[in-house]
């Protein structure tokens, strides 16, 4: 089965709204089996719809989170679908094998009954011969078997498939999803890194043995051009 194109895809668009066009295009090819594939005898549209619902939940696993809650669920539930329509196309692929093998074995049994008989010259068949002449004739109850229950199991997957489906519709799987993909989640806001204050040097204890007149006026007299002009004397 060749996958649907997907439409409107645009290298500037950012990576959620491209794969959110997938997703929906994919999502739509799934749905489009049915109610086609709600008949057993499509096997061919089964089949697809396997691959189909592949398709989805492969996107879906890689890109989950770029959208909404719903997103998450319905990747489960994809896998699901996948698996019981997987399960039916074993069977599907399977029992015309052993069907095959059911109807080569009595083509050699009855080829080599008959042999046998026209070999002793019979005019007509004793049942009992069939026994002792037919050399797959322990293998026809076990090949019989085995078309009985791969049919059964196909016929009770089949309704596990529909249950399924009708599961899907209750829940509102597609609409869901496709709100889901058109939603993006908020990043968190990380709490800002908390600055340390800068040390503050503490203040210096003064020197006893320092007079502040004279240092005032020695620290004017140093920021001067020139030489220190001399204290005046007191005149008498």
């Amino acid at each position: 089965m060749k996958a649907a194109r997907v439409k409107g895809l645009k290298p500037q668009d950012g990576l959620a709204d491209s794969i959110q066009r997938i997703v929906a295009t994919r999502l739509g090819e799934l749905c489009a089996f049915m109610p086609v594939a709600e008949d057993p005898e499509r096997v061919t549209e089964l089949h697809d719809m396997r691959i189909a619902a592949k398709r989805l939940r492969y996107v879906l696993e890689i890109s989950a989170d770029l959208f909404g809650p719903y997103a998450a669920p319905a990747v489960l539930r994809t896998k699901e679908l996948q698996s019981v329509l997987g399960d039916i196309h074993d069977c599907d692929v399977t029992l015309p094998l052993v069907v095959e093998l059911i109807e080569r074995a009595r083509a050699d049994d009855v080829a080599a009954v008959v042999a046998a008989q026209l070999s002793a010259a019979a005019i007509d068949l004793d049942p009992s011969a069939v026994a002792d002449a037919a050399p797959h004739a322990s293998a026809h109850r076990g090949l019989a078997s085995m078309a009985v229950y791969l049919q059964a199991r196909r016929e009770v997957l089949f309704a596990r498939f529909l249950e399924l489906w009708l599961e899907l519709e209750r829940e509102g799987f597609r609409a869901r999803l496709l709100f889901a993909i058109g939603e993006r989640p908020i990043a968190p806001i990380e709490p800002a890194t908390p600055v340390a204050p800068a040390p503050v040097a503490p203040p210096s204890e003064p020197d006893p043995e320092a007079d502040p007149v004279l240092d005032g006026v020695l620290s004017h007299d140093s920021n001067m051009d020139g030489p220190a002009t001399p204290l005046p004397s007191n005149e008498v």
